[in-house]
């Protein structure tokens, strides 16, 4: 099959969706790779890397113009005039982007699949998981970094000073993100509350830090009575390719103490803060309500030689099989399947279709496949 491999556009987006080393598996397999001019740049894999893969080094038409793209981020509009109906595997997030994405893949017959819907035979979402985890140590140290007073913080320090502890944190969302932003500012010497429905999502956090985290039963009564004194909060909350539900609400916000800071990684989902927006790495934050708010919807773009390395090993299986066997692949593979968000004009995944009100254009796989 002809791969292309797409060089990313968004803000200060360096990361790529494949690396030499799984450019030259793809091409062992059989594969015609091409990699957009200095895609991998951003990531620190040089052209010549790729070459030496086997690869070939193409403009940006001739990248998008393959049987299968892979990609990082969500297409912008600029990239639409590229969209055709062939295989689109990247982060879609279509339930938090403009409802124009959509159209446009529907438009153009696109087989869309998304990393974020992917699951395995446990029902985990293996290729969201390094980037979450990403996320969280991101939304930890930005956090930090926001509170300082020169930044416009209120000049807490999230840390252990002479053996004790100093600030307060709430982190609502209990899964990847949840963990390690909890685990992350744990070790900095931070007072964690973790908000979540599913207390076995803890244990795991708890067992390695018994003393100095705390698992909350995540309800509006219980994320009101804590977050009047809260210093940094973090929305790590998820509904596997649905728009992530408001658990915090404008009045919450209200409450909170002037110069307290506001990570929210459920962002690119549409946000579990209700004063959240989207923000870029150019201009990551705004304040509203005196409470600095960050939500940057691409943060693992910020460390993209990790991120890269990460995410290609989780997606490069799934990469093979889409080359081998294209949309039968996801026949073959119910977890894989649930990837598809949309196929020959009609939407497959049926939180995005519920999310923007496409009921009439919603399909299940199996009655398209």
């Amino acid at each position: 099959m002809r791969i292309g491999v797409v060089r990313e556009i968004k803000d200060k987006e360096n990361r790529i969706a494949l690396t030499p080393t799984g450019a030259s598996q793809l091409v062992a397999e059989g594969h015609q790779v091409s990699l957009e001019e200095d895609g991998g740049i951003g990531s620190g894999f040089s052209n010549d890397e790729y070459l030496s893969a086997g690869a070939e080094i193409v403009s940006t038409a001739k990248a998008w113009d393959n049987e299968l793209v892979v990609k990082i981020k969500e297409p912008l509009e600029q990239e639409y005039q590229f969209l055709k109906d062939n295989l689109l595997f990247t982060y879609f997030h279509l339930a938090g982007v403009p409802a124009t994405l959509t159209d446009a893949l529907i438009k153009a017959g696109t087989s869309a699949i998304a990393y974020e819907t992917v699951e395995d035979d446990q029902g985990r979402l293996l290729l969201l998981a390094p980037m979450s985890a990403v996320a969280g140590n991101v939304a930890a140290n930005v956090g930090v970094y926001y509170l300082a007073k020169f930044n416009g913080g209120k000049g807490v320090q999230l840390g252990s000073v002479m053996g004790e502890r100093h600030g307060k944190v709430m982190v609502i969302g209990s899964g990847i993100v949840g963990q390690h932003a909890a685990h992350t500012l744990e070790s900095m010497g931070a007072e964690v509350l973790v908000f979540g429905r599913k207390r076995s999502s803890f244990w795991a956090m708890q067992y390695a830090n018994p003393d100095s985290m705390e698992f909350v039963e995540s309800t509006p009564e219980n994320i009101e009575n804590h977050i009047k004194d809260t210093d940094l909060l973090v929305g790590a909350v998820l509904q596997t390719g649905a728009r992530a539900p408001h658990v915090v609400s404008e009045a919450m916000v209200k409450s909170m103490q002037p110069g307290s800071v506001i990570v929210d990684v459920s962002i690119d989902q549409g946000g579990c803060i209700e004063t959240a927006r989207p923000t870029s790495h150019s201009n990551p934050v705004y304040v509203t309500h005196d409470i600095t708010h960050y939500c940057v919807t691409n943060m693992p773009g910020a460390y993209p030689r990790t991120s890269t390395i990460a995410l290609t090993n989780v997606t490069l299986p799934y990469i093979s099989k889409l080359a081998a066997s294209g949309l039968l692949a996801l026949k073959q593979d119910s977890g894989f399947g649930k990837g598809l968000n949309t196929h020959q004009g009609m939407i497959t995944c049926h939180p995005v279709a519920a999310a923007l009100a496409y009921e009439d254009l919603y399909k299940p796989l199996e009655a398209i496949l």
